[in-house]
């Protein structure tokens, strides 16, 4: 591993209270994959070496896991992870046009990334907010109801260096790293900033309700 010492003592701190939360030290990888990818930005061939050694595992054991899940990249990942979901829902109303209008102006197609490593994009299969389609993910902050018009607005915003602020959950979105390392598990203190529930998940209930639907046992 070419970690340099303090990068490395770090990661060995992190991951021990990691692998202290389970029973099982090779329960604790799914974490650990994510508190490298915080440091390089991607699953790196030195990471994958790190995770393996601290869970007792090979290395093509931890590789064939980083390689199953979308969230652990395998190259290089921007600043910004841009995923656009174009599965049935979103697409009919509107997410095929918004990825090709987002692909045009980045210059990146499906999984690439911009030369100046700001922003990595994706065509999703579900962003599981049908409710709020089409939807935009970005660092796997929702943004809701888009528009080609309303999602080429926040990329502007990003490649201008802007903070860019979710339609709900955080304030703003974290860097891709950052994001990685609540993934792994460390607070980063802004739990309290979510905005709860919105209307439109909430629309199917209340429909039941005036109909009549009454709560199990009351």
């Amino acid at each position: 591993m070419s970690y340099d010492e303090q990068t490395l003592e770090g990661l060995t701190k992190d991951a021990a209270e990691i692998i202290g939360r389970y029973p099982v030290k090779r329960s604790a990888l799914l974490p650990l994959l994510h508190l490298v990818q915080s440091i390089d930005g991607f699953v790196s061939p030195d990471g994958i070496a790190f995770c393996a050694e601290q869970v007792e595992l090979s290395s093509a054991e931890v590789s064939a896991v980083a390689t199953f899940y979308t969230q652990y990249k395998r190259r290089p990942n921007g600043e910004y992870a841009v995923g656009v979901c174009t599965n049935t829902l979103c697409a009919i109303m509107g997410g095929d046009e918004i990825y090709r209008q987002v692909s045009e102006r980045l210059g990146v197609g499906h999984d690439e990334t911009t030369a100046d490593g700001k922003v990595t994009l994706e065509r999703l299969e579900c962003n599981a907010a049908c409710d709020y389609a089409p939807v935009m993910m970005i660092n796997w902050e929702f943004f809701d109801d888009q528009t080609p018009e309303s999602a080429l607005k926040v990329i502007d915003d990003i490649l201008a260096g802007k903070d860019v602020v979710p339609t709900r959950g955080a304030n703003t979105v974290a860097t891709f790293k950052d994001t990685s390392r609540v993934l792994a598990g460390f607070q980063d203190g802004r739990a309290d900033e979510d905005q709860g529930i919105g209307a439109p998940s909430l629309a199917g209930l209340k429909v039941a309700k005036d109909q009549g639907w009454k709560e199990a046992g009351k």
